[in-house]
């Protein structure tokens, strides 16, 4: 057989293309491990012409919850995509090829576009989970697999491989269950692993006895007591000093610091299907509402009712403010619980929906449709209009992490190839003088153009008193014609999952919009206990706490910066939520304790964030370690 190793341990060499008691397992180690087989050396072989078939099916093992990627080879061209398995477990893998073929069509975020789960895994679509070739596979020579930064020497044993015409379906073959009543991940254990509900209650007591308000300076509605600009009585923004700030209704200075997601009910899996996935589901009478659906609950919510008994919901609320007021947190984030933002105790941020992008191309609804304002006015109408004269409502999002900047002519492709519409007949007529790749990014941005006018004046009309937070766009600045588009809100908002910000980047969206910027999601985890590391790893708990100081105070440090956002306040479902995510990004884990060193380096960064952002103390300069 031939073979390519970089940082890798070849264990066993035998590999079989349809024998399951042959094996093939291999170690990760260092900071980029990687392999590779020649379809020709596989046992029986691999053909190469594979455009008849629709899936590559593996069963497999792995070792770890930490992605890998999956390597095309044919000829220079080599075709990665992100796979993220469940761990300690045998799964067959069915891998869509339709992925590697052409982009997917279908979602309307970055997350949805991006990746697509299936029962035992998820695969990433391209781009930001994986390399953007795509191309027919009539010549795959070879499939490689690599780990980038392996924690703990990984494994992943593969026992089968074939090609398949249809869909035999991707299933964790063994062991089941793989859930306990806590919602902890069986087949792995850990130090913090919970055994009994007494060592629960007692956990639980502990914080409870320990929780208490945090000297961070902060006034009634969480700015800085000792400043002073002009009150209006809502928040808005200033430059102070060459400083951009929030402001507070009481006319302190404010730097946002949150979570997202603070919900009792915490994060949903998809259960339908995989019932003997569990040890023993969450009570019925425990499901949440979330945008009037009816939900699955959660252990997350099981747990809580374990604290709290019937009334916990309510009793919920009281404890997420006081670990807020103990954390130094000083807003509730987007997508939390609406009766948190009701207790008046924390400013909130509301993330609107209604605008069709669910229902739309990539995420860009139908603005031309002849009823699309009088939609866009209606949603408006009732997310807005009873929250205006709210003085703790610091500011609306109109939108997540639009996937088409890059995307704009994959988005007229959809459009034209569409049922008829409305905005299909703009776009015949936009192209009829010209079908270029030019041309279709001048279209999209027309769009963009009366997607942000239409929705800007339906929120102003609706609530004249609050800030529009903007659009959260991903990491890296879109084009210049967005951002100028971008100029009518009053912040821009964008998610960055890095170490650190990007000066030049946050420079380039400055220079064009010239608006205060805030940080919606950001997050570190560890690759461990079922969970996945999130889009950045770090190599512990501990170094999450490092890493959040380090990324918090960085962006502190900025002259525009005015606030980030922890994404999520608990950890995922070990399971993987509804686009299979399952990653260790929470303050607190499933059985609602939270991390000790992510509270202690919080605490100690959010007393400094005054000095910091206005420049008289440096920020905390440590970076976290990957492995």
């Amino acid at each position: 057989m031939s073979r390519f190793l970089t940082g890798l341990t070849l264990l066993v060499v035998v590999f079989s293309a349809c024998q399951k008691e042959e094996l093939v397992k291999v170690e990760f180690e260092g900071e980029r491990s990687e392999h590779k087989w020649n379809l020709q050396d596989l046992k029986p072989p691999l053909p190469s012409d594979w455009s008849d078939y629709e899936f590559l099916v593996m069963e497999m093992r792995a070792s770890s919850p930490q992605r890998f990627y999956l390597s095309l080879h044919s000829g220079d061209q080599v075709q990665t995509r992100r796979i993220q398995p469940l761990a300690n477990a045998w799964i067959r893998a069915a891998v869509p090829l339709q992925y590697f073929r052409a982009p997917n069509r279908e979602g309307f975020d970055m997350a949805s576009v991006g990746k697509v789960p299936r029962n035992s895994f998820w695969i990433g679509t391209g781009g930001v989970y994986g390399t953007g070739e795509y191309g027919p596979l009539d010549s795959v020579e070879a499939i490689g697999v690599r780990m980038d930064f392996p924690f703990a020497n990984p494994t992943l044993e593969i026992r089968s491989m074939q090609l398949s015409k249809e869909d035999p379906g991707s299933e964790v073959l063994e062991p089941k269950p793989l859930v306990d009543e806590f919602g902890q991940w069986i087949p792995t254990d850990w130090a913090r692993k919970i055994k009994t509900i007494e060592q629960l209650e007692e956990a639980w007591a502990e914080e409870d006895s320990s929780l208490a308000s945090g000297d961070f300076n902060y006034g009634k509605y969480g700015g800085y007591k000792n400043t002073q600009v002009e009150a209006t009585g809502f928040f808005r923004v200033e430059q102070v000093d060459g400083k951009w700030w929030f402001v507070d209704p009481e006319g302190h200075l404010f730097f946002s610091t949150c979570s997202t997601g603070m919900r009792g009910g915490g994060s949903l899996s998809r259960v339908k299907g995989r019932e003997d996935y569990y040890t023993e589901l969450p009570p019925a009478d425990l499901s949440t509402t979330r945008d009037g659906q009816r939900l699955q609950p959660g252990f997350y919510s099981w747990n809580v009712f374990r604290r709290f008994g019937p009334d916990w919901r309510t009793k919920y609320l009281d404890l997420a403010i006081r670990r807020l007021e103990d954390w130094g947190l000083n807003t509730i984030g987007n997508w939390s619980d609406p009766a948190l933002w009701d207790t008046h105790k924390k400013p909130y941020m509301v993330f609107l929906r209604g605008w069709g992008m669910r229902g739309g191309y990539l995420g860009m609804p139908d603005v031309y449709s002849a009823d699309w304002p009088e939609m866009v006015d209606k949603a408006a109408a009732e997310q807005c209009a009873p929250r205006k004269e709210d003085p703790y409502l610091l500011g609306y999002f109109i939108g997540n992490e639009p996937p088409w900047p890059g995307k704009e002519s994959l988005v007229v492709d959809i459009i034209l190839d569409g049922k008829p519409s409305a905005i299909q007949e703009e776009a015949k007529k936009f192209l009829a003088q010209g079908d270029t790749p030019e041309r279709r990014k001048e279209f999209v941005y027309k769009c963009f153009e009366r997607f942000v006018e239409v929705i800007n004046a339906a929120v102003r009309r609706h609530d004249p008193n609050h800030l529009n937070l903007g659009l959260r766009f991903g990491g890296h600045a879109p084009p210049n014609e967005m951002l100028q588009t971008s100029r009518s809100f009053d912040v821009y908002s964008m998610n960055s999952y890095r170490f650190s910000l990007d000066s030049e980047v946050i420079e380039q969206i400055y220079e064009v919009t010239g608006l205060p910027i805030v940080i919606g999601e950001f997050h570190f985890g560890v690759p461990a206990n079922g969970l996945a590391a999130g889009l950045v790893q770090v190599s512990s708990q501990e170094q999450r706490g490092v890493a959040y100081r380090y990324y918090v105070e960085q962006a502190a440090a900025l002259p525009a910066l005015i606030g980030t956002s922890w994404f999520q306040w608990v950890d995922q479902s070990v399971t993987g939520r509804m686009d299979g995510e399952n990653y260790n990004i929470g303050l607190v884990d499933v059985t609602d304790r939270p991390y000790g060193e992510m509270v202690a380096a919080m605490k100690a960064t959010h007393k400094r964030l005054y000095e910091v952002h206005s420049g008289a103390v440096p920020p905390f300069d440590q970076k976290a370690k990957v492995q």
